[in-house]
């Protein structure tokens, strides 16, 4: 939309709209590579600034962009839809990086031949890579949770499978909610017919919800929870609510397919408790953890320097926690604690505009969900053990708005830009 008038010093309506569908497209592959909307809008209005545009207002949501662009008197609106959403660390800090080197004007031509070169950018890893790595992350988690050797490994067969198909459905554009439970019911029921198998030829094997629940833990909507609430924190409630109701219906897509398989096989939900020395407990949690974000990260495909450096920062936080728990401080306590100290340390790490934050952040925090309190809620429900059932979800509902303190307290302690409403 343009209004009539105009003056001589003035670019036409038709320059505009190039002008706007630059800005426009970045805001678009900022949005679908999965970052948050502040973030989205940062990229918008440096491309805006080079272009010359004087003043841009634009609304994100999860997947929709209102953008207004004005030059003098005349502007122009537009609205565009984004169909699907998803992760893609590797085009985050691509995008990034973009907007970090744009010269201080430049054409729309230019915008977007270097958006092309970024589109063209093939994802990093096969499809059966990218299952590997969700397996690995979710045999991390297993091991964390104390699950046995057997239970791991076929935590990492069927959680590998699952991601592949999730995959392969959202690539073909399928529902999302549907996606989810669809995975999430072939990785739960490939775990129960595993172990049913193997008990067929050998000694039985109670059914244990450690490896049972982290079988599905690929599909937790990290980045749609966390940048939802950077979002909400920075009061930009469209942006931020979309995308923690996004995260919240991909959660109860899951339950639902976890509850519904578990109803076949009873869940051993006895407390398997370490008995080995402190310090072999801490060489655990170190490498499984490590093991856990390495393979989140790569998941999300990201490099492999990003994904190291997010499973080192994952791995310190983890044990930190772990040792502060062990010396009687609350989870609650503990795991803020440890995503303040994940801010931070993602910070230092991408200091020089190295990695964009987020890359860093959302994988590591993953491993500080607790998996003991849901294994029980699960078992619960099954049981109409209901209050029970209720304790186990608040539990995780309170270790994770934790998590989600801690990383806002560090985001106001290491990003000023972001602090303070300029």
């Amino acid at each position: 939309m343009t209004d009539a008038s105009t003056s001589g010093t003035e670019i036409d309506s038709v320059e505009l709209g190039r002008r706007s569908g630059a800005i426009m497209r970045t805001g678009l592959m900022m949005l679908e590579a999965g970052t948050a909307s502040y973030r989205v809008k940062q990229a918008m209005q440096a491309v805006a600034s080079s272009l010359g545009v004087e003043q841009v207002q634009e609304q994100v949501t999860l997947t929709e962009i209102t953008l207004t662009s004005r030059v003098g008197h005349r502007f122009r609106t537009e609205v565009a839809e984004l169909r699907k959403a998803g992760v893609n660390a590797d085009r985050i800090a691509a995008m990034d990086r973009f907007r970090r080197e744009l010269p201080a004007t430049s054409t729309p031509g230019d915008i977007h031949r270097s958006l092309d070169a970024i589109e063209r950018t093939p994802a990093r890893y096969s499809p059966l890579f990218n299952a590997a790595a969700a397996g690995a992350a979710c045999a991390g988690f297993a091991a964390l949770n104390h699950a046995h050797v057997i239970e791991i490994v076929t935590v990492f067969v069927a959680a590998g499978a699952g991601q592949y198909l999730r995959r392969l459905l959202a690539h073909k554009g399928f529902n999302a909610f549907g996606t989810t439970m669809i995975a999430a019911f072939l990785a739960t029921s490939l775990y129960l017919g595993v172990l049913g198998l193997i008990g067929l030829v050998g000694p039985g094997l109670e059914v244990h919800a450690s490896g049972y629940i982290s079988s599905v833990l690929f599909l937790l909507p990290g980045f749609a929870l966390i940048t939802g609430t950077l979002d909400m924190a920075k009061l930009d409630f469209s942006a931020g609510l979309s995308r923690v109701a996004y995260g919240t219906m991909i959660v109860l897509g899951a339950a639902v397919a976890v509850w519904a398989v578990s109803l076949m096989s009873s869940l051993d939900t006895s407390q398997r408790e370490a008995t080995l020395p402190l310090v072999v407990q801490v060489l655990i949690w170190a490498v499984a953890s490590f093991v856990g974000v390495l393979g989140f990260a790569l998941m999300f495909n990201s490099p492999w320097s990003m994904a190291l450096n997010a499973a080192w920062i994952g791995m310190v936080a983890y044990v930190i926690r772990n040792l502060l728990v062990h010396s009687g401080m609350a989870i609650q306590m503990g795991t803020a604690v440890a995503c303040i100290l994940i801010g931070i340390l993602a910070a230092v790490f991408s200091r020089g505009g190295r990695w964009p934050v987020i890359t860093l952040q959302v994988p590591a925090a993953l491993v500080q969900i607790p998996g003991v309190p849901a294994h029980e809620a699960i078992v619960a429900l099954n049981e109409a053990r209901y209050i029970d059932a209720v304790s186990g979800i608040l539990q995780v509902v309170l270790a994770g708005i934790a998590i989600l303190v801690g990383l806002v307290i560090a985001k106001l302690i290491t990003d000023w830009e972001w602090s303070f409403e300029r």
